[in-house]
């Protein structure tokens, strides 16, 4: 895992309880407009993935009182896990791809409306994701995998001095590949070849060449839209489109994005498919629920968008009529740490892992509240443009004064707290005040990670927040 090379150790904020008098004056503690529903409070309990699902993506026991715990906290918002869009299997994640999931993500509304007394505003985060495989065995990528071509003949041929390597059989060019010390496979093996050896293949939005990915921007509104219906029909009061880290839609606004199609290149264009989306989720929800986003306020990323690239899309998703904005940072599959043989490259590893997930490790800077000028200075550009889109604004917020003053300090709409709820979820299930969520009651450190290793190949590696 990723640390500052500083390294510093950070003690946790001093924590006090807000009393009565100053919980009834906080703006925590206030109501706020979120699209055609009302938050009773600020408080946000973001997007994590506790792999509690079955393996093909059904609501279980474990799920349903996981969330039961946070939502007797009676938070202002709840914020299901990152949840499949498309009917595939990807391992123990909540899926919505299909009818036959309804019930059970019906069963885990009741739930929280029962557990919060019908005050917590429930929604559920939705995602796509692109193919990812285990990095592989060299002799196996080499003997099986790789799909070896003319270029490889000719390569091993310059390498070797070899002239009989240009004409060699499939068979032979695997066997001979195999003899090639690994400092030399960068002169006969392509750089993404290298990087399938060395990190196991994964899909991006650039690679047009794959029909289905050609395809993306004609398939995904209507993916998106599909799930926000089945969402809308269980219950739930609202989604979360997920356009944030290493993911599919983060990807398509990312500056990495070249595509040629229209979709890639200039912010305008690498925007569009948000658009799409945005569009074609509204008019199924329609006024029946809340549609908002999660997206980047930086990517952390050598070529990756930055945050002024992020107050431009702020001003645009608020432009498309979308109900709030989340704001997190980071989270890359780009630098991510090379991922021993058999298993998956996890995005969380990396710098911009760090950075979405800050430890008591950290610079001089710290890690509390260490993104909210992100979502101060995206927020600024949405009001300057005349709109009033609420921004979310997350990381590092562990206790009562330091989320009021965020908020006094017009930074952010709403406070999101992971994993400092988390422990509140975990060491008391019950709150003596209606309207204060785990944000309040838990003074909890901003330092206790809860990273979970992604278990298979096909599941998105979401980690504490997704």
């Amino acid at each position: 895992m990723w640390q500052p090379t500083e390294r510093i150790k950070h003690e946790p904020l001093a924590a006090a309880w807000p009393s009565r008098d100053q919980a009834a004056r906080a703006l925590l503690f206030q109501p706020i407009a979120l699209g055609p529903r009302t938050a009773a409070t600020r408080t946000w309990i973001p997007a994590m993935v506790p792999w509690r699902a079955t393996g093909d993506g059904f609501v279980t026991r474990d799920v349903i009182d996981w969330y039961r715990r946070f939502a007797e906290g009676r938070p202002g918002v709840l914020v299901v896990e990152a949840t499949g869009i498309r009917d595939i299997p990807s391992g123990p994640l909540l899926r919505i791809g299909h009818d036959r999931f309804g019930d059970g993500l019906a069963r885990l509304v009741d739930a929280v409306r029962e557990a919060s007394g019908g005050e917590t505003l429930f929604l559920i985060q939705l995602i796509d994701f692109l193919a990812i495989r285990r990095r592989p065995a060299r002799d196996k990528y080499l003997g099986r995998f790789l799909a070896v071509g003319d270029h490889h003949r000719e390569a091993l041929a310059e390498l070797t001095g070899d002239a009989t390597a240009a004409t060699c059989s499939d068979a032979e060019l695997r066997e001979r590949l195999a003899a090639v010390p690994d400092r030399d496979l960068p002169r006969v093996l392509s750089p993404r070849e290298l990087e399938d050896l060395e990190r196991g293949y994964r899909e991006r939005v650039t690679d047009t060449q794959l029909p289905h990915i050609q395809a993306l921007p004609q398939v995904l509104p209507g993916l998106f839209a599909g799930a926000a219906d089945r969402a809308m029909r269980a219950g739930f009061d609202g989604v979360e489109l997920h356009f944030a880290h290493a993911y599919t839609m983060a990807s398509f606004l990312s500056a990495l994005n070249t595509r040629g199609d229209g979709y890639g290149g200039s912010r305008e264009r690498r925007i569009r498919l948000p658009r799409e989306v945005i569009a074609a989720v509204r008019a199924h929800v329609g006024g029946r629920g809340i549609v908002g986003c999660r997206y980047l306020g930086d990517d952390v990323i050598e070529g990756g968008s930055h945050l002024d690239d992020a107050a431009w899309f702020g001003v645009e998703l608020a432009r498309a009529g979308l109900d709030f904005l989340s704001i997190s940072k980071g989270g890359k599959f780009e630098d991510a740490k090379q991922p021993k043989v058999g298993w998956a490259a996890y995005p969380y590893t990396g710098r911009s892992g760090y950075e979405c997930m800050p430890t008591i490790y950290s610079d001089a800077r710290g890690p509390f509240g260490r993104n909210v000028n992100l979502a101060a200075t995206i927020r600024a550009a949405i009001r300057a443009a005349g709109f009033a889109t609420p921004v979310v604004t997350a990381g590092g917020i562990c206790e009562f004064a330091q989320a009021e003053a965020i908020l006094e300090r017009g930074e952010a709409d709403l406070i999101a707290s992971a994993r400092q709820s988390l422990s509140g979820a975990a060491s008391s299930p019950t709150t003596a005040r209606r309207s204060t969520s785990s944000t309040s009651r838990s003074p909890a450190s901003c330092g206790t990670a809860t990273r979970s290793t992604p278990p298979t190949s096909r599941s998105p590696a979401t980690a504490s927040a997704a």
